[in-house]
């Protein structure tokens, strides 16, 4: 176990729910509307989900460098291809058709379940964040690193719950997110790009036999 598998684990986990997606779009509605303890009940019911998708990913990131290093890093090429593809859509996206109406949702704890739950993005952005991030560290991937590698995701989750606990339902907030939407969705297509090249760096050196032995 490494400080930067930690460390790498932790910030996965971090910018797993940071970075705007479905659930940080809707987290954003809910607060808007109905303010901070709604939000606060929707993450509680969302972070079942996050935890869920996290073990899937840890376990195949581990099977994978387990079974061997070509396996891994076949594994972290297509994860850092696929983080490129959700990269350049954010880069490209076009503005939505505004003054859409929100719903208020009467129940925020069971709707974040059931969405963190049934995200079909959950799995495969979980795999591919994580995979960017502990990349570096492959060699301390184990089995018997496993919970402790879900108990550092878990912290990571939570300090971002609380991130975004604290600032949704803010009325600036609200409304800087509104008046520059497109800016920064763009903004998170390039973090999300650079993880893609973080994936991308560790992985093409095992697949092209440059890495030494």
């Amino acid at each position: 176990m490494t400080y930067s598998l930690l460390a790498g684990t932790f910030l996965a986990a971090l910018f797993y729910v940071l970075i705007p997606g479905p659930a940080f779009l809707a987290l954003l509605g809910i607060g808007a509307g109905q303010g901070r303890r709604a939000g606060a009940l929707f993450m509680c019911g969302h972070l079942f989900g996050d935890l869920l998708w996290s073990a899937l990913a840890l376990t195949a990131i581990i099977g994978a460098r387990t079974i061997g290093n070509f396996v891994f890093d076949l594994l972290g090429l297509f994860c850092g291809l696929y983080l490129a593809w959700i990269g350049w859509h954010a880069v490209t996206a076009k503005p939505r058709a505004d003054g859409a109406a929100l719903l208020a949702v009467e129940r925020p704890f069971r709707r974040g379940l059931i969405f963190g739950a049934t995200n079909p993005k959950g799995y495969p952005v979980a795999l591919a964040t994580f995979t960017a991030l502990v990349a570096g560290s492959a060699g301390a991937l184990q089995f018997s690193a496993l919970p402790v590698l879900l108990a550092v995701a878990f912290a990571g989750f939570v300090t971002a719950d609380i991130i975004l606990i604290g600032i949704i339902g803010a009325g600036a907030v609200r409304r800087v997110y509104r008046s520059h939407e497109r800016l920064i969705v763009r903004c998170s297509g390039v973090l999300f790009m650079g993880f893609a090249a973080q994936a991308l760096w560790h992985s093409a050196p095992g697949l092209l036999g440059w890495r030494k032995a």
